[in-house]
This record gives C-alpha cells, structure tokens and sequence, in this order.
C-alpha cells in the first residue's frame, strides 16, 4: 500500500507542477516517490512487473490530469493517447531499472536522466510525435526563470529537473540509512543552490536583454468560427467578408502584416486554382491601398491527379486511378500581388497523417485515429519556408502544432525569418487547459530563438510575444476580435539556432554506451 500512495503521489507532484494552473517547482521533486519504490523493489523477485507497474501509475495520473482535455476531439483518441505516452514513460524507467541493478548509483542516475533526454528526443523525431509533456515544456508559464533557453533548448529545462530530483532522492536514501539530520541540511543547501542558480542566472538575462530591430505593425485577426459547428460549412465567402470587416478596423497605412489563422479558409481550394481562389482576391482586396501591408494566412488546399508517379507516401486515394494531397498551409500575399505558399510540415498524429503505413494499414485498413478534425493524410514540405516582403522582412509562417517542437522551429530563423507568425486552431479540446498550454509552449521559441512572435489564433488565444516570452497584448479564448500592436524583428542568432537539441544527442550516445557497459559487466553492490 505503501508503494501504491508513493506512486499516486509521484503522479500528483508532476501534475501540479505542470502549466498552465501549476507551479513548477514540485517537478523537481516529483520522481523523487517513484524513485524511492524503484530503489525499495530491487532486491524483490517480482521486481520487473513491480516496477512497470507503479511506473504506469504515476506517469498514467501525470497524463490524464494534464492532457484529457484530448477527450474533448475524441474520447478513443484521449484514452489511445494517454495509455501509449503513459506505457513508453513506464519502459523507460523498467529500463533505468534493469540497469541501475547492475551498476553504481552514480552510473544509474546517469543512465536515468539520459534515457529521459532520449524518449523526448524519440517523441520529436518518430511519427508518433507526442512532445506534450517533455519535461522542458513545465517552465513555459514562468520564463523569467528559463532565459538560458536560448543556450540549451527546453532540454536543458529536463536536465535541471531531473539533476535536481535524483540529488533529492540520494539525500533521502543516505538519511534512511544514517538518520543523521545533518544529511538533510546539506542537501537543502546543495539541492536549493541547483533550483535558485538557474534561476539567478536567468534573471540577469531577462534585465539585461534589450529587443533591438526595426517595429513591424501587425493587425492579428481571430474570426472565432466554431469547428465543429460552423467552419466546415462557412463558405470562403463568408470567412473573406468577415475577415475584411475585421481588418478594417485597425488597418492604416503603417501596417505590415494582416495575419488570419490556421485554415481559415476551408473551402475546397484547388492548389492550382490558388491564384483564382476568394482566399487571395481577399487578401488582395484588403491590402489593396495601403503600399506596406502583406496578408498572412492559413488555408486548406488540394491537388488532384491521376498520375501515378507523382503519388507519395501521404498521398491519399479517391477512388482507383484518382488521388489527391491534401495540404494544411500559410500563404503570404504581397502589396504587389505575389504571393508565397508553406505546407504544414509537423503533422498531428491520427488527424493528419497515418504512422507507419506499411506496417499498421495491413492491420488496421483506412483507418484513422481521430483527434479532431479531417482523417485525410495531410501531405508535407521538407524545409522551413519564409515568407519574405518585397522590402525583405522574413515572417517564418509557424502552423498549428508546429509551434510545439523547439529545433523545428529553428529552421526558420536560419532561413532568414525577422519573426515567427503562429498560427493555428485551438477549438478542438474547448474550454479547457489545452488551448492554453498550447499558448504557453509558443513563449519557449520566443527565448529560444529570440524572435518576436505574432500568433492567430481561430477560437484560441490570440497574442503577441515578445523575445523574451512575453506576452505584449492578447485576445481572450471565444472572443472575436482584432489584435493589433507592434513587434520587434531580430537578425542575431543564438547558441540554440545554431546547435539545435544537442543536449538531446550527447545524452544518445551516453545512454547507448552506459546501456552497452553494463549489461556486459557483473552486477556489483550499489555505491553511492
């Protein structure tokens, strides 16, 4: 019984940790419990199925507290999500197991915090993508202690966690076994240095940073058409009509970038009629008399064709000879008529795009996980499109779920971007935390990248970022409405455009070589 509260309580730290309504400071205590049932369950027999399954407990509590609101799209994709995140999270410390039985303490813990690093690493790279709750992502709603960011990447936010957890958990075992008082003040000493230091450092970052560049005006539109109820079944008349009357409003001859949403525009658009299509007569006539003004803008697009050489792995088929992409896209329109195209490229899993074809559609057919949305595979470009002015400012088009993968992100600005637009639709899981979360996570590329961000939101939070993440102005959740401000560009480049997830890979090789050591070697008495 013991052991069973021990993981429940495992399970509520981390929740209560996580944004938007924790506060982080309980992650660096919340795998301290299951750490302790790890260490007591060595010597068991049953120590493996022990193991996996108070793991499963609190990783499955951490999980659904944070991330149900995915039952709001569908409850199979929910419970399917919540039950395969929850079951990796569970192998991986059974895995950190098996090999802390057969080294030092020292070694294990290295091996714990580097196969942590490498299970998000696997959740940012594999087709089923799920980087939701990587640990780095629990700071996003305090970033006046992450500026370091912008060095190491949410991965470094992981590191810090877990460094402070396993110096935690040692302090506890050295006091159970030699009940000496003295063990706890050092290690509230040592332990609270590792918490505040960052902190510090991050501080002095954060006053002496000084956004430098030139003031773009954007007018961010958030149209609030409902998903289930209405977008589908609004035709791009309507949306150009609503969109132009918003943007009247604000609009003046200062103005740079009108940024509408993600696929805002859903009426059947044939990818070669683009140029013919309401979304662009739209954007044209909005930005028609005033000489600085581009729109931005999501869309969904298709392209039919009946060759069969052109057909690729995300190509969907209508019917025998017949198969179309489907794509989920930004378009910029320019003053001068030209226009620009990016094709989301980080697909969500189930919704848009079907994982490992060859090996689930034998079993499974045609069908789809369903979170939300089109079930239809969406079709992908392999680079990071900028979309630039005719006076060169570059506007990386973020679309979505994008936003949640930091090294991602970096393509833009090393294609040239000034700033980032997010956009996206953040109605599918309601009045609940997602939307929110999904908000706090685009303040982390803010520091990472130090680019200013403007972000359209369709029934979402709509807001404009500053490069230190934060949040200049915003439109509420369910709001219909114009935002509009000013924001920064930045030319400079930091450490984490430049090396990416480097943390991540450094931790690979040490869990592969560690993994490799100590399954070759005798299992020795565990030191410290």
């Amino acid at each position: 019984m013991k052991n069973i509260l021990l993981a429940i309580l495992s399970g509520l730290l981390l929740s209560i940790g996580w944004p938007t309504y924790g506060f982080p400071l309980f992650l660096f205590f919340g795998f301290v419990p299951l750490l302790i049932i790890e260490y007591k369950t060595r010597n068991n027999k049953r120590h493996k199925t022990q193991v996996l399954g108070f793991a499963f407990l609190a990783f499955f509590i951490w999980n659904m507290i944070t991330t149900w609101w995915i039952y709001n799209s569908t409850p199979f994709g929910m419970w399917f999500a919540e039950i395969v995140n929850t079951l990796l999270m569970a192998l991986v410390f059974l895995i950190y197991h098996i090999i802390a039985r057969r080294s030092s303490f020292t070694i294990g813990a290295v091996f714990l915090v580097c196969i942590w690093m490498s299970f998000e690493y696997l959740h940012l790279q594999w087709q089923f993508s799920w980087p939701w709750l990587n640990l780095g992502n629990g700071f996003a709603n305090f970033t006046s202690w992450i500026q370091w960011y912008e060095y190491t990447g949410t991965f470094g936010g992981t590191l810090w966690i877990w460094v402070v957890n396993i110096g935690l958990y040692k302090s506890v075992l050295l006091y159970i076994e030699h009940k000496e008082k003295s063990i706890l003040y050092r290690s509230a000493i040592k332990n609270g240095l590792l918490i505040i230091v960052p902190i510090v450092i991050s501080f002095i970052i954060l006053k002496t940073y000084t956004e430098e560049g030139k003031d773009v005006e954007v007018i961010i539109l958030q149209p609030n058409i409902n998903p289930y109820t209405e977008k589908y079944n609004t035709s791009d008349d309507r949306v150009g009509t609503l969109l132009s009357s918003l943007t009247a409003k604000e609009i003046s001859q200062k103005t740079d970038f009108i940024i509408a949403p993600e696929t805002v525009f859903a009426d059947n658009n044939r990818l070669k009629n683009f140029n013919n299509s309401i979304a662009r007569k739209t954007a044209s006539s909005i930005i028609n008399e005033y000489p600085n003004a581009n729109f931005l803008s999501g869309i969904s697009l298709l392209e039919v064709f009946r060759n069969p050489a052109k057909v690729r792995p995300q190509t969907n088929e209508h019917k025998s000879g017949v198969f179309y992409d489907d794509y989920n896209s930004a378009f910029l329109v320019r003053q001068d008529g030209t226009t620009e195209i990016y094709n989301k490229s980080k697909l969500v899993v189930g919704v848009e795009n079907f994982p490992y074809q060859s090996v689930f559609k034998p079993l499974v057919g045609d069908a789809m996980i369903d979170l939300g949305g089109t079930v239809a595979k969406k079709t992908t470009q392999d680079d990071r499109e900028v979309f630039f002015t005719k006076e060169g400012l570059g506007a990386g088009p973020i679309i979505c779920y994008e936003s949640v993968y930091g090294e991602f992100v970096t393509g833009y600005i090393r294609n040239d971007a000034d700033f980032l637009a997010i956009i996206t639709n953040d109605a599918w899981w309601g009045v609940t935390q997602g939307h929110k979360q999904h908000l706090a996570y685009a303040k982390l590329r803010a520091i990472e990248t130090r680019r200013s961000i403007a972000r359209s939101a369709n029934t979402g939070i709509s807001a404009i970022i500053d490069q230190t993440g934060n949040i200049v102005s915003s439109l509420a959740y369910n709001e219909q409405g114009v935002l509009k401000g000013s924001l920064k560009t930045n030319k400079k480049i930091t450490f984490y455009v430049k090396a990416g997830d480097y943390l991540a890979r450094v931790a690979i090789f040490l869990m592969i070589f560690i993994f490799l050591f100590s399954m070759t070697r005798r299992r020795k008495k565990i030191t410290f």
